[in-house]
């Protein structure tokens, strides 16, 4: 995290010298000759992950307050006194960091961080910061914000899945059927809109072509693949291939439009496996027992396929679900 450190008294910048030297990633910010601190933040505000002001809460209220846009794009702030006895999370508490910035700062000074999330002073899971440790994809956000609604005021959320759970984080608690979960964490389409549906990043598509295939071949494949299976296209985490066709055009196009990377794997690597069934045509044209199938099953490094491979005109696919449990949220977060 880079870190910004504003002061204004003589010993508030005495705190602030301290802290530049203490606190990893942070850098002091010095006022130009009559510049206002409420300029030297503004010019400084998208430059660094957070800022730590010594100064009066009210002071740094008014010079962040016309900058504000959204918690997913603000910097957090900390508000500290120069004696540095309080740390004020005061901005971006849960995905901004700065629940965890104040407590770091406090504990470099013998102060006390304050902390004001709602889940934090009931003890319960942050739940867009537990999405993120577990790699989920969260939903909407006025659908993630309605559900810590809910969570905060009844203290309780039930959760579905059809995932592995090694531990569930305080506020969370698994239900048997989905009819009864406010949240489910699932890869599969087939669930109700009621609840708010998070998504695990766990499948692998492994794609063997034909030489040219036109990257439209590659999503309308796709497409009505997850359509059968009734699979969520936001749960896919990677593609994968033989080294073969790691210059394919329309491939590659595929994989960019999505945001997704494609990890290759050489022929002898393919040809260790013996899950697979053995495809005489793909050893015929790249010398490798299979493409679609072991590349999904090698990248996933697991043996489960969730789909085994699909032919169409010019594009062979295959799905592989790579291992994956939910667990109780960090401790320190």
């Amino acid at each position: 995290m880079n870190i910004a450190l504003v002061a204004i008294t003589r010993g508030g910048k005495a705190l602030a010298l301290e802290l530049a030297d203490r606190l990893d990633g942070a850098t002091l910010l010095v006022q130009a000759k009559g510049q206002k601190v409420a300029e030297l933040i503004a010019v400084n505000w998208h430059s660094y992950d957070g800022l730590v002001c010594i100064m009066a809460a009210g002071i740094a209220v008014r010079a962040i307050a016309p900058l504000l846009q959204d918690k997913l794009v603000d910097p957090c702030v900390v508000v500290m006194d120069e004696k540095g006895h309080h740390a004020i999370s005061l901005l971006s508490g849960h995905m901004g960091g700065g629940n965890d910035l104040a407590r770091r700062v406090a504990e470099l000074t013998g102060g006390t961080p304050v902390i004001t999330t709602a889940s934090d002073t009931l003890k319960l899971v942050a739940l867009d910061l537990w999405a993120k440790e577990q790699g989920l994809i969260a939903p909407s956000q006025e659908k993630l914000t309605a559900s810590a609604a809910l969570l905060v005021n009844r203290g309780e959320l039930h959760l579905y899945t059809d995932e592995g759970i090694v531990s569930l984080p305080p506020g969370l608690t698994q239900v048997r059927e989905p009819e009864q979960a406010d949240i489910i964490v699932s890869t599969s389409t087939r669930y109700a809109d009621g609840a708010t549906i998070f998504r695990p990043r766990t499948l692998v598509v492994g794609i063997g072509c034909n030489r040219g295939t036109p990257v439209g071949e590659f999503e309308e494949a796709l497409t009505e693949l997850l359509t059968d299976l009734r699979l969520s296209k936001a749960s896919i985490r990677n593609l994968a291939s033989i080294d073969k066709k790691n210059d394919e055009p329309g491939l590659l196009q595929f994989a960019a439009d999505n945001s997704w990377q494609i990890e290759f794997f050489p022929g002898e690597k393919i040809n260790t496996l013996n899950n697979v069934a053995i495809s005489f045509a793909a050893l015929k044209a790249v010398g490798a027992i299979g493409v679609a199938e072991p590349a999904a099953l090698l990248s996933a490094q697991s043996n489960h396929l969730e789909s085994r491979k699909r032919k169409w005109k010019n594009v062979t696919m295959a799905i592989a679900r790579a291992p994956f449990s939910l667990s109780g949220q960090d401790p320190e977060q």
